[in-house]
């Protein structure tokens, strides 16, 4: 009966996908689902609400983050604070180096602004454009620009999946990002060796000047960056994710309006409904943020973790949980990690959900909780996005226009999951601090 109703859930979710519908629909189904398992085991309807709510407590503090993640993806556009370092940035890529520079660029705006999707539609639009115009490979584009986007996705301090698994896990984001940034320095050399020598047949055309593009909205001056800079002061001083992300956004507040001479009264609906420019050129790769655009990722998220309380109670995943033990015995633990996120991926959909699963799943292999964090981190937040149907790689390839077959060029994304299972097989496994 188990197998049977993961088997329908999966299902569900697959037939959203075929049908381009919203997965939130099949979340929605899903919940229904396992509800009426619940009932059917015999847990009355409201042991099973209570489940169902025990679970989206565990997530409030995360709701809270994105909804300020929210607000400050408008304000940093509003603000100058993308479209000033971007200028800096691009000022520095030269043709040999495009695809370098793009995963560079790319991991560098989702490490301050801590979303791949939002980093997609910014800095990897940018990107794209700039390719176009060179007349680059897009699929090679593709790949360096969805390995940049989940390099900071994975380790920003105000990423949703990095403040997701330090809840799921009690563990410190802070000293999980620590734990990320060792357990990536080999893949991220090795990923900057490939996209270096795929880059050196690049075409000679020209790089768009983006600093003259930007001049005509922002003024692009050094306090722009202000914001930028309080998240990176407050992460190494250690401050709380909340403290830091408001700091960020009274910070944007004041450029907004000393630096970018907008007036107060906007602000509100600025936050609310995000940064829209009226030129269309800087709309198109700048429009986007605000409390609004969060809604259905809270919604996922928020419906996701109902399974959760729900798994617990019903016991649902145990017949799975005793498998992966057997086969953590036989790959090692953080293979069975990554074999377990594979299918996770590909049945979840959508990271958040796929993070849930392998932590319900794979979550009692490991008595370390920072350890099981750094796994986490290491295989179901970045092999969500080399599912061709999961909104994790598609949703960002969609936004620079580049095609599927980019998730065979997304180097990052397999060499750090391989690189953690070839240590481990050495007898050589990282282990968390």
């Amino acid at each position: 009966m188990e197998l049977a109703t993961l088997g329908l859930f999966a299902a569900m979710l697959l037939v959203c996908v075929v049908l381009e519908k919203s997965v939130l629909w099949a979340l929605a189904a899903g919940f229904v689902l396992f509800f009426a398992y619940g009932l059917r085991k015999g847990f009355t309807a409201r042991e099973m609400l209570d489940s169902a709510v025990s679970g989206v407590k565990t997530i409030k503090n995360i709701l809270i983050c994105l909804t300020m993640i929210g607000m400050l993806t408008a304000l940093w556009r509003a603000a100058g604070t993308i479209p000033v370092i971007v200028s800096w940035a691009a000022a520095a890529i030269q043709p040999q180096i495009f695809l370098l520079m793009t995963f560079l660029l790319n991991a560098m705006v989702s490490v301050l602004t801590g979303t791949a999707f939002g980093t997609a539609a910014t800095m990897g639009v940018i990107c794209s454009t700039m390719a176009a115009g060179m007349g680059l490979d897009m699929a090679l584009v593709g790949g360096a620009v969805l390995s940049g986007v989940f390099f900071g996705d994975r380790c920003s301090p105000v990423s949703t999946s990095a403040l997701l698994v330090a809840e799921l896990t009690g563990t410190a984001v802070l000293k999980n990002i620590r734990n990320m940034l060792r357990s990536a320095a080999v893949p991220t050399l090795a990923a900057c060796v490939v996209f270096f020598l795929l880059g050196r047949g690049s075409t000679s055309g020209a790089v768009p000047d983006l600093a003259a593009l930007f001049s005509r909205g922002f003024r692009l001056h050094w306090a722009a960056a202000l914001p930028a800079a309080a998240i990176l002061v407050l992460s190494a001083c250690k401050a709380s994710t909340r403290c830091t992300l408001g700091a960020s956004i009274l910070m944007a507040l004041g450029v907004c309006v000393w630096l970018q001479n907008i007036p107060p009264a906007e602000l509100p609906g600025l936050v609310l409904r995000g940064y829209h420019s009226a030129d269309p050129e800087i709309a198109a790769m700048m429009n986007g943020g605000g409390v609004i655009s969060m809604v259905k990722v809270c919604s996922i998220v928020m419906i996701s973790s109902t399974y959760s309380g729900m798994f617990q109670k019903t016991g649902l995943l145990n017949g799975v949980q005793s498998r992966i033990g057997a086969l953590a015995g036989r790959i090692g633990t953080f293979g069975a990690y990554a074999a377990t996120s594979v299918v996770a991926g590909m049945i979840a959909c959508n990271q958040t959900l796929a993070i849930m699963l392998v932590q319900q799943l794979c979550g009692k292999l490991r008595s370390h909780a920072g350890q099981a964090a750094i796994d986490l981190e290491d295989s179901a937040v970045v092999i969500a996005g080399l599912v061709p149907w999961s909104i994790a790689g598609a949703v960002p390839l969609a936004s620079v226009g580049a095609p599927t077959k980019s998730m065979l060029f997304a180097c990052f994304l397999y060499f750090l999951p391989l690189w953690r299972m070839i240590t481990e097989k050495c007898g050589r496994g990282f282990s968390a601090k």
